[in-house]
């Protein structure tokens, strides 16, 4: 049997961030979860779990905690996330949650739909008069249709929206296992503070001249006293919101693509077939999950599938891989829309699961179907390219044909 601390080597080296899948398989080979020797540089992980339900029962349990990382009141950036719904732990997580959790409404996703299909048709304009030549689908395409959308429910201007990415790269690259560099906390950190002050002047303008955005609504009820939250928290929130509600999209969809014209029977039946639609984004955030890892602390000594974990000690959840159970999902790296059985933990599971999934998979039922329906001779030009990265892994750069004949409408 591999040393599982040999896996860990072989999943953080360049090729295993590129490709994963291996490493998960001969983990689950390993069992549902592993123990790892105690060593310092480690930084208090005591073992790897990639069953599926040893994963979601810690996800579902609120005593398994996020542990926040030594010296993190020092700096911007982890002060940023550790005071965000998104890192916090109860009774501040549902304090902040509470707030936010009244804006994705039923209501709300539904006046998000003609949204959507809007900024997806102007995308496919742009891509149609491209013509049958290369180009980038996630510039053109996978990026800029969430970024466009959250922008408009949240309240961020257009125009900032290419300045604003750039920020969210720099602090994506620190989140990622092998981004705990000096070079990169010390970029993070930076752009955590232009963050701030972008939205303290976004504030500032609500206030004078009010919208109906999601900022607008949010300060009025924070100056009113209606809600529990300092405007430090709501900038906080704001920044974790935004990012994580669209860069998992731009993944699902930049993953999906490849996946689903490499199943040109799927792809073709889309735009006809709801049921279908949905599944196929289900699946796709199984076999894809943009997201791959998490951590939990123990909050007492505990055995978790046989394996002691001492108080405070973190547990690595790779949700990816327990996407990839075989004893839950048979033939796991088969694409399967019609697949029966539990659902993909791609968004997490109990206290924090992701606020923004509703909208996700909005956006990939009603997007994929229009692009595949507008060009079905849509074609790969050339490999992916990857983000090597495991907190968020998707493709970056992928070139694509619109195919022959492909105008504009």
């Amino acid at each position: 049997m591999v040393d599982v601390e040999e896996l860990l080597t072989r999943l953080y080296s360049a090729q295993g961030r590129q490709d994963p899948f291996p490493v998960y398989a001969d983990l689950h080979a390993q069992g549902p979860i592993a123990a790892l020797p105690p060593e310092p540089e480690r930084r208090r992980v005591a073992a790897v779990a990639v069953g599926y339900d040893l994963v979601g029962a810690v996800l579902r349990d609120p005593e398994w905690s996020k542990a926040p990382p030594p010296g993190w009141t020092e700096q911007e950036i982890l002060r940023t996330l550790q005071t965000s719904m998104m890192f916090i732990n109860p009774p501040d997580h549902g304090r902040m949650r509470h707030v936010f959790a009244g804006t994705f409404t039923p209501r709300r996703l539904g006046a998000l739909e003609p949204v959507v299909n809007r900024v997806a048709d102007e995308l496919l304009d742009r891509m149609a008069d491209a013509g049958a030549g290369g180009l980038d689908f996630v510039a053109e395409f996978a990026y800029p249709l969430p970024a466009r959308v959250m922008a408009e429910f949240i309240g961020i201007p257009a125009t900032e929206l290419d300045w604003y990415r750039e920020r969210v790269d720099v602090i994506d690259a620190f989140l990622d296992v092998a981004g705990k560099t000096p070079q990169r906390l010390a970029a993070a950190n930076a752009a955590g503070a232009e963050l701030r002050a972008f939205y303290g002047e976004l504030l500032a303008r609500r206030r004078r001249t009010p919208g109906e955005d999601l900022i607008s609504g949010l300060v009025e009820a924070v100056d009113a006293g209606g809600v529990e939250l300092t405007e430090d928290e709501l900038v906080s929130n704001l920044i974790v919101l935004f990012n994580a509600s669209f860069v998992t999209t731009v993944y699902m969809l930049s993953n999906g693509l490849p996946v689903l014209l490499a199943h040109p029977e799927v792809a073709a039946a889309l735009a006809t077939d709801p049921v279908l639609t949905a599944g196929a984004v289900d699946e796709i955030l199984r076999l894809q999950a943009p997201v791959h890892l998490l951590a939990r602390a123990a909050p007492r000594d505990t055995v978790l599938g046989g394996v002691p974990i001492p108080q405070g000690q973190n547990v690595l959840l790779l949700i990816a891989a327990a996407n990839r159970d075989p004893a839950h999902f048979p033939d796991p790296d088969r694409f399967d829309p019609w697949r029966s059985g539990p659902p993909s933990l791609a968004f997490g599971l109990g206290l924090h699961y992701c606020l923004g999934a509703a909208v996700s998979r909005l956006e990939g039922r009603l997007a994929l179907p229009r692009l595949l329906s507008r060009f079905p001779r849509l074609r790969i030009m050339e490999q992916p390219v990857y983000s090597g990265s495991l907190f968020l892994r998707g493709i970056d750069k992928l070139s694509v044909s619109p195919g022959e004949g492909s105008t504009r409408e």
